[in-house]
């Protein structure tokens, strides 16, 4: 082993064990067998026993000994005691040689050659230690998109869980980890929704339900809607049960401003309820000459027949002719009203479904079939397969007699069945996962949360021995493994965060939900390619192409692309749009209302695409604003930001990162005659988007590393101990070898000591 360093006038000399040159026992020498075996063995006892002093005393010891302690690490106590036995720190370093953020600039550093192979030496020794089997959380709650999956999957009804519970607490950048407790108020909400989705399933509760639906008053309905029928206008497109057949009533309420004046009224307008697509009833609307605005809409009821299960209702608008005004220039794509809603004709405000309100019975539901397909009559072949799904392990005659009363005790077995169903969705198998040393049916449910955020299908609770890599590749081909888009990928991603972000509405008057739901889409629909075709994932990076509808491509300033569908577009080069870092979603995200944010991109590049997130700002660090005059270009504030010396050695990392993506505004745009100079800790410079993917696709083993962690703590529901370093570097290891495909980092996963050790 070497270790190349750069001396004071530049020269450069090479340390080696003095009993290899280069290893005595590969020399020309003719040594004897045994002689050579006997050398081999203590050149690989005096590596072990001896770690690369010299070059850590050379760039590290001067801030990291017992006296100076530079961020409260010393390394010169712990040297003597090999690398091994101090595994937790020297991770951190191995961390920061990769990220080459240590030494600092200004400090001696190693040439390229010389950080690797102090890497290597270092990882060397921390690898082949006996790997630690850290288990999670004994017990771990359902979190609410788990748990709305489950439902889906158990008794095919769509349940939305984020409107009946609270949002699950974030912790490592994920909802699932601290999930633990079941506090009181959360139960009765478990009760309430419990009974809600039984009665769903089986059908056959009689008495009428209210629902209603309200539709954002921020959402643009002067376009088409996907899913309803083409040539029509705004509205809104629901999915709901309908638990029995019979007839139901559809009352519309219109949108109003504060005035509590219907929006939009401008002659007369057309207004149709659908069912599946077919008309149900037409509509009507026109001002009111009195100026009674609730007359408007208060005839905006029909009553129809509706067999049972899930249907598409849909309420719309026939177009009458252009909505756009006459301007000077080309018309925004949203335009506002007084009143702050995107308003040139009547919108959708509420949909209210009343019913059954002449009960004929339960039909031929989804949910029925799945619940009633073993059998019509024998509660315990019925609850049999439904109570092995939803505990995710064998029955037992005895758990079936906890759910058998039910039955017993009901005035019918329909009755009995709901109401066991019920009693199943709020017990504790159901809403808590365990894992147990050797219990595989745990195992196979971690792979399913893992990779579908639902329960284990019958295939993966049936297979003894469990198959991890096979039943994660079958899995992976699955629809169910889309939850790794709208789950893993929204959090990793921050495109949860969305729905939070509103730009300045005098800055940005074009945004609205339309074009957040547009921004949303673009990038779940590539993470997307990515599994679906198991392309490599550092096509996350860099692509030549996207998924755009009219409204994004009319955003971005793409010509001839024209309605509501998305679809993949092959795109020009040079080009503006294709990876993460040039999407609108991950751009508007990490910036603030007014204008962008070299800070909040740079740090996101460093948590999320680098894995190496600076540590959190000290106590009473003031904001730019209002201690920085707000008239200097935002890249003399900061650099005023960092003269302070508390501020400095983070925005020192963050801050040059940020400014390679200042060619976008804060929704995304692009604007050419931004100054986007950056850099690295490293001394790497850069200009603009395309210079800073240049740089990150040198080395892709930081990407995915990043990547590879940020799955590995969804999977495992906890944060990343050092004992868990060896196993992300093998993973890593072994996506390089198979073309950084995404399906060879997924199987690296499952497969891994830190996974796998429940088996």
């Amino acid at each position: 082993m070497s270790l190349t360093t750069e001396t004071p006038s530049t020269q450069r000399t090479t340390q080696k064990n003095p009993l290899c040159a280069p290893c005595l026992c590969g020399s020309k020498a003719k040594l004897t067998n045994l002689f050579s075996a006997f050398l081999c063995a203590l050149c690989g006892f005096l590596h072990a026993a001896q770690p690369p002093r010299a070059a850590l005393e050379r760039f590290c010891i001067d801030c990291h000994d017992a006296e100076t302690k530079k961020g409260g690490v010393d390394l010169d106590s712990i040297l003597q005691d090999g690398i091994a036995k101090h595994p937790a720190t020297w991770e951190k370093v191995v961390k920061q040689l990769n990220a080459r953020h240590m030494p600092p600039i200004g400090k001696k550093r190693p040439d390229e050659a010389g950080y690797e192979a102090l890497i290597t030496a270092l990882t060397t020794e921390l690898d082949p230690q006996p790997p630690k089997a850290i288990a999670g959380p004994a017990f771990r709650r359902l979190t609410r998109t788990e748990y709305q999956n489950a439902v889906r999957d158990l008794l095919a009804v769509e349940f939305d869980a984020k409107a009946a519970f609270p949002m699950d607490e974030i912790s490592h950048g994920f909802d699932n980890i601290t999930v633990g407790d079941l506090p009181p108020a959360l139960l009765d909400r478990y009760i309430s929704a419990a009974q809600k989705i039984a009665r769903q399933a089986v059908g056959t509760s009689t008495q009428p339900e209210i629902t209603a639906i309200r539709v954002r008053p921020d959402i643009t309905q002067e376009y088409h809607v996907p899913g309803l029928p083409l040539g029509t206008r705004g509205g809104v497109l629901v999915k709901h049960v309908f638990a029995q057949s019979g007839d139901y009533e559809v009352h519309v309420r219109l949108q109003r401003d504060r005035n509590e004046q219907v929006e939009g009224m401008r002659g007369q307008h057309q207004l149709q309820i659908l069912l599946d697509r077919e008309v149900q009833s037409e509509f009507t609307v026109q001002p009111a000459k009195d100026k009674n605005y609730e007359k408007i809409d208060a005839h905006l009821k029909a009553r129809f027949h509706v067999a049972g299960g899930q249907h598409d209702l849909g309420v719309t608008f026939l177009p009458n002719g252009s909505p756009v005004l006459e301007r000077l220039r080309q018309p925004y794509k949203s335009s506002y009203n007084l009143h702050r809603h995107p308003r040139l004709n009547p919108a959708v405000y509420q949909v209210t479904i009343t019913g059954p309100l002449k009960a004929e019975g339960a039909g031929d539901t989804p949910s029925r079939r799945l619940i009633f397909r073993a059998s019509k009559t024998d509660p315990e072949a019925i609850l049999r397969p439904i109570l092995r799904r939803a505990w995710r392990r064998d029955i037992t005659a005895t758990d079936l007699e906890r759910m058998l009363p039910f039955v017993r005790e009901a005035p019918s077995l329909e009755k009995g069945i709901e109401s066991a169903l019920a009693a199943i969705l709020v017990s504790r198998e159901f809403l808590f996962r365990t894992e147990q040393n050797g219990d595989e049916a745990a195992l196979a449910s971690k792979l399913a949360f893992f990779l579908w955020s639902s329960l284990p299908d019958d295939e993966l609770l049936s297979q003894r021995p469990l198959d991890l890599a096979a039943q994660a590749r079958r899995m992976l081909r699955d629809p169910r493994a889309k939850a790794l888009v709208t789950n893993f990928a929204d959090q990793w991603l921050y495109l949860r965060n969305l729905d939070a972000i509103t730009p300045d509405a005098r800055l940005f008057p074009d945004f609205d939900h339309n074009l957040r739901e547009s921004l949303r889409t673009e990038t779940s629909l590539l993470f997307a390619d990515v599994i679906e075709n198991d392309r490599s994932v550092l096509d996350l990076l860099r692509t030549d192409q996207t998924w755009l509808d009219e409204r994004l491509a009319a955003h971005y300033g793409i010509p001839h692309i024209r309605g509501s569908r998305f679809r993949e577009v092959k795109l020009d080069s040079p080009t503006q749009r294709g990876g993460l870092l040039r999407q609108g979603s991950i751009l508007t995200v990490t910036s603030y209302a007014t204008r962008t944010s070299p800070v909040i991109r740079g740090h996101w590049i460093l948590k999320n695409l680098l894995a190496t997130e600076p540590p959190p700002p000290p106590p009473n660090v003031p904001a730019l604003d209002g201690v920085i005059s707000e008239s200097l270009p935002i890249r003399e504030r900061l650099a005023k930001h960092r003269e302070m010396t508390a501020c400095a050695s983070c925005h020192n990392l963050m801050d040059p990162v940020g400014f390679a993506l200042e060619n976008y505004d804060a929704i995304g745009r692009w604007r050419a005659e931004a100054d986007a100079r950056g850099g690295f800790a490293d001394g790497s410079e850069f200009e603009g988007v395309s210079g800073l993917e240049d740089t990150l696709m040198k080395r892709p083993e930081l990407f995915v590393t990043a990547l590879t962690e940020k799955l590995i703590v969804y999977a495992l529901g906890r944060g990343l101990e050092a004992s868990d370093m060896p196993a992300v570097r093998k993973i890593v290891s072994r996506a390089k070898a198979n073309g950084w495909k995404f399906s060879e980092i997924i199987i690296g996963i499952v497969t891994s000591t830190p996974f796998a050790a429940s088996k």
